[in-house]
């Protein structure tokens, strides 16, 4: 009786110890199914848009009108390495803006 009582309580013990099978291997697929959506998802346009915007903020060309992150818009009178000068309003107030500051290209001069 004693005996029966230890060997179910070894089984019992070997049992809990046992994992699941293909527990591992199916966590692993599992991460990388959900990496790969957030992929394609996230990151991918977010890269897209980061270079449209890179791509438009390098083909400034002075008289375009753009607007800001602020939301001023204006005429580009001079651009030099990584400023823009606008010129807004009536009086043709000119401002220095960094090019990252642009938000939006209203009109383009080809």
């Amino acid at each position: 009786m004693l005996t029966a009582f230890a060997t179910n309580a070894q089984n019992a013990t070997e049992n809990a110890t046992q994992q699941p099978p293909g527990g591992g291997g199916m966590i692993l697929i599992m991460y990388a199914i959900i990496f790969i959506v957030f992929y394609f998802i996230l990151i991918r346009p977010q890269k897209k848009r980061q270079k449209q915007l890179a791509n438009m903020i390098d083909a400034l060309q002075i008289n375009d009108e753009v607007v800001t992150a602020g939301g001023i818009k204006g005429k580009i009178a001079s651009i030099k390495e990584d400023t823009v000068v606008i010129e807004t309003g009536a009086d043709k107030v000119k401002i220095v803006f960094e090019k990252s500051a642009i938000s939006k290209v209203l009109t383009i001069h080809e």
